[in-house]
């Protein structure tokens, strides 16, 4: 039987680990090192102590065959590489052999912290131990400020304490790994978190002179918009960014009462007429301020390793349920959309870059937040290869729902033969010929995709509006002249009945309600296999909970209840977990962290939502599949932002965007039928398509 070697560190670095891992490892020193094999006895190596690596923890580093298990493997494994001793960079460097007991979690929707994870996982602990634990970390693992390192010396009987607190995570780590289901963290799964992690171990090229010039430029500009601000406010409000000064000045000044400072309630009053040319420049003032990038170019600048690449910004799994990768660090899944023309944000990149933004550009605020993805260059010798999947998500809806009318017209438009799909949506709700429909019905067209596939209505439209920046009045007025008589009673009916409810129309006007009601009703009419869908996966899930041990099978999907866990089956192999399901008051619930609260408690769902679920999940798994594919064909991958791939190939002819699109919609071996399609662009600064 293969060995398992449990390990875990307790480290220094003068860098703050909130620089990211492997900043800090650069000049990490490795203080302890507990560990154990298999079952056996928990030890902790004093590294600090002049001792040599125990015989048997250097056999278990020195075995290929042994595995390595820790929670938060990356970290250990990369302290280990930079900073640990010629064993431990030997095993460090053969990612193979590592399992994280974080991945596994986080690859089953539970949460990645060991503590919380115990808690969830019913592994005791003793939170008075605990709580001495990291008052000994903060102790011996981080810079003191009188500029001291407390050390065996100096502070013996805590260090002894230290030593005892650094083994009791290895009982901790073996029972929550005995304790994790391995469903999703097996076979070609293990294989693309080790990916993963030479992904992350790999980085990407970043621009570090723009960031620094970015830096500089924005604090420039900040001060000059403060400087101004205090002009016009006679010395009153130091700077735009103090909300609550500026509001009761605007309320005391210009006898406007505004109930908040969020970019809508500006914008809204930038574009009305009755307001004095001082407020105006105030309000411009507070718009431009508000547009800082700072954060994420100082990110950048902490985050990137000597060499100028910035490591460790993927998280396997960080979406909980669905598996996707979500961003660390500066966070890349969460650039903003750019506002400005490509080529202007080159010029503005230029600008910056030569010291001269205040000169040339009108907005530098508003250009150092559109140059963010600028960061993101090619090495030397190397360019960028970039590729979408195109609308991943809707055709892996409709093919989940075997909608098979919306799978040709997929098919047909990546022929060249068919419309696009925003217009062949509103083409087949409203009855017509797609060649008939005009921009403003292709608008409403797409408004409906992306609001209503996952059973959304009016509250959908809603929350789109916000996201997308739609105005629903003028929607609706582009739409009313053709909705059908049918719908328009049945939603003028059903918003008497909400009214009569008191149910919430969100504060919409009359017309406004009964068209987004009557867009859904439509919508759902044109997509009978998709609502169907919805049923059947909350129809799966209360068969499954109330015959334990059974495969149900239901349309693409396979459910089954084990001990405390529902799990639904995807066409991929791999499953939507949820932990702990129930039915309470005839609604489907289960244990998770709330987006809102960041705790751990019940949460509701229901058939649209773990239709949701099901479609980004499987958009990731057409996804994964591509990933070993294109690192084998030479491509390798530095980052992935949603259904992006950024690849970093040979400055070479023979590597193209259309060579890797084709391998992303080249498809899988269980995804027959599902028609994919990828475009994308080579280049050596990264840039929104």
């Amino acid at each position: 039987m293969t060995a398992r070697l449990y390990l875990d560190l307790e480290t220094y670095s003068p860098v703050p680990i909130g620089h990211g891992t492997y900043a800090y490892a650069e000049q990490a020193r490795i203080l302890l090192l507990a560990w154990a094999i298999d079952a056996g006895p928990v030890a902790v190596w004093d590294c600090t102590s002049g001792q040599q690596i125990p015989d048997a923890l250097a056999a278990a580093l020195e075995d290929r065959a042994a595995t390595i298990t820790a929670h938060n493997a990356a970290f250990d494994r990369t302290v280990m590489r930079l900073a640990g001793g010629p064993k431990q960079r030997a095993a460090a460097a053969h990612i193979e052999r590592w399992r994280c007991t974080r991945a596994r979690a986080l690859s089953h929707g539970l949460p990645g912290g060991l503590a919380d994870l115990c808690d969830v996982l019913g592994v005791p602990s003793e939170a008075a131990k605990a709580k001495d634990g990291r008052r000994l970390i903060m102790l011996f693992c981080v810079p003191q400020k009188d500029g001291t390192r407390p050390d065996a010396k100096s502070h013996p009987a805590e260090w002894r304490r230290f030593v005892d607190y650094a083994g009791r995570d290895i009982d901790a780590l073996r029972a929550v790994e005995a304790r994790l289901p391995e469903w999703n963290y097996r076979g070609a799964e293990l294989a693309l978190w080790h990916l993963d992690q030479h992904i992350n171990d790999r980085g990407f090229a970043a621009d570090l002179e723009l960031a620094d010039a970015a830096l500089a430029a924005v604090d420039s500009e900040q001060r000059r918009l403060a400087t101004r601000t205090r002009e016009l406010t006679h010395d009153e409000v130091s700077s735009t960014l103090r909300r609550d000064v500026l509001l009761t000045h605007i309320l005391l000044e210009h006898g406007l009462n505004l109930p908040d400072m969020r970019a809508a309630t500006v914008d809204a009053l930038l574009d009305g007429p009755d307001i004095s040319p001082e407020l105006r420049e105030l309000l411009a003032l507070r718009q431009q301020a508000s547009k800082s990038s700072t954060a994420k170019y100082a990110a950048v600048r902490r985050a990137c390793s000597t060499d100028g690449r910035l490591r460790g910004a993927l998280q396997y799994s960080g979406a909980s349920r669905t598996r996707r990768w979500s961003g660390r660090l500066f966070q890349p899944q969460n650039l903003a959309r750019p506002t400005m023309p490509q080529p202007d944000i080159d010029r503005a990149i230029e600008a910056l870059k030569a010291g001269a933004a205040d000169l040339v550009l009108p907005d530098v605020m508003s250009a150092a937040s559109n140059a963010l993805r600028g960061l993101i260059v090619a090495a030397p010798g190397r360019k960028l290869v970039v590729s979408d999947l195109a609308n991943i998500e809707g055709r892996c809806a409709a093919w989940l729902g075997h909608e098979a009318w919306k799978l040709d017209a997929f098919a047909a438009f990546d022929a060249g033969t068919g419309p696009d799909l925003y217009k062949t949506a509103f083409a087949r709700s409203f009855a017509i010929d797609a060649a008939a429909v005009t921009k403003d019905q292709r608008q409403v067209g797409k408004v409906m995709e992306l609001m209503l596939q996952y059973e959304g209505g009016v509250g959908a439209f809603v929350i789109g509006a916000a996201t997308y920046g739609i105005d629903l009045d003028a929607m609706s007025e582009a739409a009313w002249p053709t909705l059908p008589g049918w719908a328009v009673a049945e939603s003028a009916e059903f918003h008497s009945w909400a009214r009569r409810q008191k149910r919430s129309t969100y504060g919409l006007a009359d017309r406004t309600y009964v068209v987004c009601d009557a867009l859904k009703r439509l919508w759902r009419a044109a997509h009978p296999g998709i609502v169907g869908v919805w049923a059947l996966l909350r129809e799966g899930a209360r068969d499954a909970l109330q015959a334990p041990g059974r495969n149900i099978a239901m349309g693409r999907f396979k459910f089954r209840r084990d001990g405390a866990w529902l799990r639904i089956l995807l066409p991929s192999g791999n499953c939507l977990c949820y932990p702990q399901p129930a039915i309470a008051d005839n609604a489907l619930t289960y244990a998770g962290l709330n987006q809102y609260t960041r705790k751990w408690g019940r949460i509701g769902t229901y058939g649209g939502k773990l239709f949701e679920n099901a479609c980004q999940s499987l958009a990731r798994d057409v996804m994964a599949h591509a990933m070993p594919v294109a690192e084998a064909e030479g491509y390798p991958i530095v980052l992935s932002v949603h259904d992006e791939l950024i690849t970093e190939p040979a400055d070479a002819p023979e590597f193209s965007a259309s060579g890797l699109s084709a391998l992303l919609s080249r498809g899988a071996p269980w995804s027959a039928g599902l028609p994919l399609a990828a475009a994308g662009f080579e280049t050596y600064r990264y840039r929104k398509d």
